[in-house]
Formats: structure tokens, C-alpha cells, sequence
């Protein structure tokens, strides 16, 4: 590398999670703006990453031009290590940190934020629980790799599974995620929607394997086994392929931080159904406006979550119509070239020595 890098986004989970999408998002936008490296674990369509002690060697000068670089970090690993090079090592960085909790952190996790050189909040309420807050910045996506399929029903055929469309869910199979609710929409919803099947795109951990149990259980009861499918883990380049062959994505979360597979549908032209938490009221839009991208509705109302699908993908006029406005107001509002300009603006303020 000619130059020394001028911002480092670490990764350190091998697991690809809700954190690692948001940052597999941004970082090739940041790669056209700074000169910028991956650390930890590699993230798709992401250049490879350098292992942490090469970002520690990189990082003993300032890059040219920088009175200091940028550390990016987003889990408490990340922090703990971007402390020790600041403060134990002395390097030459400051630390940016993006939180998108929606409540309380835990002690330890308090007392690193309070350690970083600037927050960035994806959201208001996430910007409440968080010292030092520099902008709100809500998360974006890849808008041109989550586009709308040219053949929805050619879409779905590609992904191998069964039936003529998709009723997606996407995150880990666990309570906290509101798989449950899913599974007793789709219970409630399917009898009435011939052609469509249900997807839970998610892998359960150890401890949530009798809970991922019963569900499948409660499946086979009500006599959907071949219509409600567990996937499992679904590699992130196949996402955009899987989300573009549904009419719907569900996300009926208890809590959620914020929450982007709501916008990944909708940049697809996929309308999208979730419980009012995390950000998804705002993704949505005003009910009955003419850019509504999707409906929300109370934690824990899998009736009204099944009764708004089966209204949705029983009129396939309005159906269109709230498919071309959940793209448009992906591309708008939510987009990952919107993103990566703001926290590009928090970098600079960074660098210049300004203060919020």
C-alpha cells in the first residue's frame, strides 16, 4: 500500500450478522472516499481484510495528510482493541463508534462508548443512550445490489425453493426475534394464500434449538411442513436473489436496535410488514401516503401482522403500488451513498479539530 491507510473498519465476528451487513454495506462506498481497510473477518464484496496486528503496524504514523487515522468500530471487541492502540500504545488514531441500540447498554459496554472520540447514532432513540453523540446517521443499503428482479416469478424459481412467491423473515431463530410470531402469521395467513410459501432465512444457536424444535413441531400440527421452510443459514450473496423472488418480508421482532432487511426488501420492491420497533415505523412512511413503503404493527399482534399480509398479497394492484414506492423510498432515504456522506462528514470534523 503506497500510503498508510486513513480509516480502519474492523470486523471482528466471523459470524455474518446484522452488525456485519451494516458495515459490508458502507465500506465499499468509504473505500471511493478514503483510504481505507478491512480488519478481522472478511465481509462480502469487501476487499480482503489485514489481520489486527497489521492494523496495529499501519496504524503507528499518521497517514499523510491526517493528523491521525480512524478507527470504525462497532462491537465492544472492536472498541477494546482501538483502546489499546490509542491509549496503551500511544498510536496516532481516534475512535468512531456506531451504536444502534434502542436501550440501556450494560456497564462495560458504557464505559467504552464513553471512551471513544465520537458516536454516531443510527437513530434519535438510540442517540438517548449513548455519551458524546456526533449525528444521527440512519443505516443504509446497497441500492444497485438490492434492486427489483425484471421477473419476480423467474426470481423465486432460481432460488430452489418450492411454491410461486416468497413470504420472507430474516435474522436468528430465537424469541428476541419474534420467530414465533412468524411462524403463527404464516399458520394463520397461508391456507388463504395458494402458490405462496414461508421462509425463515436464520440459523438457531445451541440454546435456541428446542425453541427452533417446537416451532417446526407446531408446523407439521397445522399441516404446512412443505410451506413454512426453515433455511437456515443463507449465505449473504444469495440474500438480494432470495429477497428480489418474494412479495413480502416479515420482521416481527420483540426488540430490535434498528433493524435493515425491512430496507434491503424495499430497495428490492419488496413491501415489508414488521412490529413497531427498531426503526421501522420510519422506514415505512405514513399509512395510506403515497410513498407507505410497508405497515406496522403492535409487538407481540401476529393476528394483525397475518391479517395486513393477507390484504396485501390478495390485491395485487395495491401490492404494485406499494412496491414501486417501498424502491423509491429506498432509493430517497435509506440509501448506502446517503450513509457513508454522513459519517464521511463526522470523519472530517474529526480531522479538522471541530466540535458538534
Amino acid at each position: 500500500m503506497q500510503d498508510a491507510p486513513e480509516l480502519f473498519v474492523t470486523n471482528f465476528n466471523p459470524r455474518y450478522t446484522g452488525v456485519s451487513a451494516t458495515a459490508a454495506a458502507v465500506l465499499p462506498e468509504q473505500i471511493h472516499r478514503f483510504r481505507a481497510v478491512l480488519v478481522g473477518c472478511a465481509l462480502p464484496g469487501c476487499p480482503d481484510p489485514i489481520t489486527r496486528k497489521r492494523a496495529l503496524a499501519l496504524s503507528r504514523t499518521a497517514p499523510k495528510d491526517r493528523p491521525f487515522a480512524i478507527w470504525h468500530v462497532r462491537r465492544n471487541t472492536e472498541m477494546q482493541l482501538a483502546l489499546i492502540a490509542r491509549d496503551l500504545l500511544r498510536l496516532p488514531i481516534r475512535i468512531v463508534f456506531t451504536s444502534a441500540a434502542q436501550r440501556r447498554h450494560s456497564a462495560f459496554p458504557r464505559w467504552l462508548i464513553g471512551r471513544m472520540d465520537a458516536v454516531i447514532a443510527t437513530t434519535d432513540a438510540a442517540a438517548g443512550f449513548v455519551p458524546g453523540c456526533r449525528a444521527i446517521v440512519p443505516h443504509g443499503v446497497d441500492t444497485v445490489r438490492f434492486c427489483p428482479a425484471t421477473d419476480r416469478a423467474a426470481a423465486w424459481r432460481a432460488t430452489g425453493f418450492p411454491g410461486e412467491y416468497g413470504i420472507l423473515t430474516v435474522g436468528r431463530v430465537r424469541p428476541e426475534k419474534g420467530t414465533d410470531l412468524f411462524v403463527k402469521a404464516m399458520i394463520r395467513a397461508l391456507p388463504d394464500l395458494p402458490g405462496a410459501v414461508a421462509v425463515v432465512a436464520g440459523i438457531a444457536k445451541p440454546a435456541d434449538r428446542a425453541f427452533l424444535a417446537g416451532l417446526k413441531a407446531e408446523v407439521a400440527a397445522a399441516g404446512l411442513a412443505d410451506r413454512v421452510i426453515f433455511a437456515g443459514d443463507v449465505p449473504a450473496e444469495r440474500m438480494p436473489g432470495l429477497m428480489q423472488g418474494s412479495r413480502l418480508l416479515m420482521a416481527l421482532p420483540r426488540y430490535e436496535g434498528y433493524g435493515v432487511t425491512p430496507i434491503e426488501a424495499m430497495a428490492c420492491g419488496v413491501p415489508f410488514i414488521a412490529s413497531r420497533t427498531g426503526h421501522f415505523a420510519e422506514f415505512a412512511g405514513p399509512e395510506g401516503g403515497p410513498d407507505q413503503a410497508g405497515a406496522v404493527v403492535a409487538p407481540e399482534d401476529w393476528r394483525s401482522a397475518a391479517d395486513a399480509a393477507l390484504a396485501l398479497l390478495t390485491d395485487l394492484p395495491r401490492h404494485a403500488v406499494i412496491s414501486t414506492a417501498a424502491r423509491n423510498r429506498a432509493l430517497r432515504l435509506f440509501s448506502v451513498t446517503r450513509e457513508a456522506a454522513a459519517i464521511g462528514a463526522v470523519y472530517e470534523d474529526l480531522w479538522s479539530g471541530r466540535h458538534p
